[in-house]
């Protein structure tokens, strides 16, 4: 069994591979700690690792998982991937995103691939069809936006998204305008995305992914595959391909 660990901002998403890549459980955390990894591995008697963090890691989690798995590997620009990246600054480029763009591609190898993730950031990533990270952009996040817009004004409310809530096409009141103005504003961009992008390289697939993306599911009518546990997909890809060398 290998077991894969995304940690982002607000919350850690872990999941347990099959040896034949199949994805046979997966958790989210709000705090995940050494004794949460050391009972993971324990359980289901975890024999690779690899861990991809936008945030510090605490060296109680890392020194577990060096200790309970055969092999370990703390994703970061230096780590073997298989496919090709061409960011100028691979140092930078955020691993969540590699690992999506990885995980993207193993689905759907050797063809153009539009990867969006919509969480605290919306990112907006390509991979060419032969299998070479291009690159993206960054953008602020629903929440982000609905924030920005309470902190940097005098007046304006503080509006969160609603589970199942019809967004107007011009809101007739402030919370509506706001609601309509964020999530709208959103679906413009993505199409944006997704109509310059077939005019670009023609035939592509979009993958999205993320914790708003039903949001954009629901407002955008284009073509798309939603993939929730894309990053931790493209995660047991990169671990097996370090295995592999």
């Amino acid at each position: 069994m290998n077991l894969c660990i995304d940690q982002g901002n607000s919350r850690t998403k872990v999941a347990v591979f099959t040896d034949d890549g199949k994805l046979f459980n997966h958790f989210i955390y709000k705090s995940f700690s050494s004794d949460d990894a050391g009972k993971i591995c324990d359980l289901y008697n975890i024999e690779n690792s690899i861990l991809s963090s936008v945030v510090n890691i605490e060296p109680a989690v890392l020194n577990t998982l060096q200790r309970k798995t055969k092999r370990f590997v703390v994703l970061d620009h230096s780590t073997p991937v298989p496919i090709r990246n061409a960011y100028d600054t691979p140092n930078t480029l955020g691993q969540d995103r590699l690992a999506a763009a990885v995980g993207a591609n193993a689905i759907k190898p050797n063809q153009n691939l539009l990867i969006i993730d919509s969480g605290s950031a919306i990112t907006y990533d390509f991979v060419s069809e032969d299998n070479t990270f291009v690159g993206g952009n960054i953008a602020p996040g629903m929440k982000m936006r609905f924030v920005a817009l309470k902190n940097q004004t005098k007046k304006l409310p503080l509006v969160e998204l609603g589970e199942k809530q019809l967004i107007p096409l011009f809101g007739k009141n402030t919370n509506d305008a706001i609601l309509a103005g964020v999530v709208r504003g959103v679906k413009y961009e993505v199409e944006g995305y997704m109509r310059t992008l077939q005019k670009r390289v023609g035939n592509y697939t979009t993958f999205l992914t993320g914790g708003n993306a039903a949001y954009i599911m629901a407002n955008v009518k284009l073509p798309m595959t939603f993939e929730k546990n894309l990053v931790l997909i493209g995660l047991n890809r990169i671990l097996e391909y370090n295995l592999s060398l």
